[in-house]
């Protein structure tokens, strides 16, 4: 009896010949998802270069004709660059303050015999079920009956403690060899030069990370410096888009003008993000750990 050869399935054939990688999808995946992301960047740098009556031109998604004359108008007629100097001074002192503050709390919950040690970590993680929008009304009459408000201290006062921070700090401490601090306490080095010569060396990509995280937070401040300052000079950049929205061309809304103050503040943390984004994903992976 002869034996059928059964016929080669057409699919497997047109695999055979055009391997695909084996994470194809995954790749799609991945593309697509960073090109919806994209998707609204792409369109407010667009709508940032067009008129106001090219803006609301539906169909119209070509680069417009007014170029970089909505950054030049939202830096000069609406003091977008005093804006920025503020939120970048603010953004500076919050980073500074936290991480010293957060550093020296992480120290003391690790290398020194604390009473209550672990009530008093446990307490500074519940810390983080206050976070400033929730106690804004209580925190902006403390800051008017000290005198503080429309002030820098006013806006980075609240944000100089991070529970978030010591955690960090404390974690990655913790991990770092007992040898080390015996070695150290035999040498008779004090605790801020064990700090400094030793810890802080030892968690430059930790620091880096908590550096690059609390500035992107401090920048981001919309809610607080709206309630803290009244006066505008000293106002920040998220708020001043606010006052841009608040402008008008023949009853409508100058969206170009808008959307170049929302990519000009965008560059500051996008800047710090791509050139310390390294030691922000060590920071993630030792969180995650």
């Amino acid at each position: 009896m002869a034996t059928e050869t059964q016929p080669t399935a057409p699919a497997d054939s047109l695999t055979s010949r055009l391997p695909l990688p084996e994470n194809l999808l995954m790749q799609i995946g991945i593309i697509s998802s960073i090109v919806l992301m994209s998707l609204p960047l792409v369109l407010a740098m667009i709508m940032s270069t067009q008129t106001t009556t090219e803006v609301y031109q539906v169909t119209n998604l070509g680069i417009g004709s007014q170029g970089l004359a909505n950054y030049e108008r939202a830096l000069t007629d609406f003091n977008f660059s005093t804006y920025m100097l503020n939120s970048f001074v603010m953004s500076i002192i919050i980073v500074i303050g936290k991480v010293s503050l957060s550093l020296l709390a992480a120290l003391a919950l690790v290398y020194y015999e604390l009473p209550y040690e672990r009530g008093v970590f446990m307490f500074i993680l519940l810390t983080l079920l206050l976070p400033v929008p929730v106690r804004i009304v209580p925190l902006f009459q403390l800051m008017a009956d000290l005198g503080w408000t429309n002030s820098m201290i006013a806006l980075t006062g609240p944000y100089i403690a991070s529970a978030t921070a010591v955690f960090l700090f404390r974690q990655h401490f913790m991990s770092i060899p007992s040898s080390l601090v015996e070695t150290a306490r035999l040498d008779g080095v004090g605790p801020l030069t064990f700090l400094f010569r030793v810890l802080i060396p030892m968690s430059k990509g930790m620091i880096a990370g908590v550096c690059v995280i609390t500035y992107i937070y401090a920048w981001n401040q919309f809610l607080w410096p709206l309630v803290a300052v009244t006066d505008k000079s000293s106002q920040v950049v998220q708020v001043g888009i606010r006052y841009l929205q608040g402008s008008a061309q023949a009853g409508l809304t100058q969206w170009g003008l808008i959307m170049a103050g929302a990519v000009l503040a965008l560059l500051p943390p996008l800047f710090v993000l791509i050139v310390l984004h390294r030691p922000l994903l060590k920071t993630f992976a030792i969180q995650q750990k």
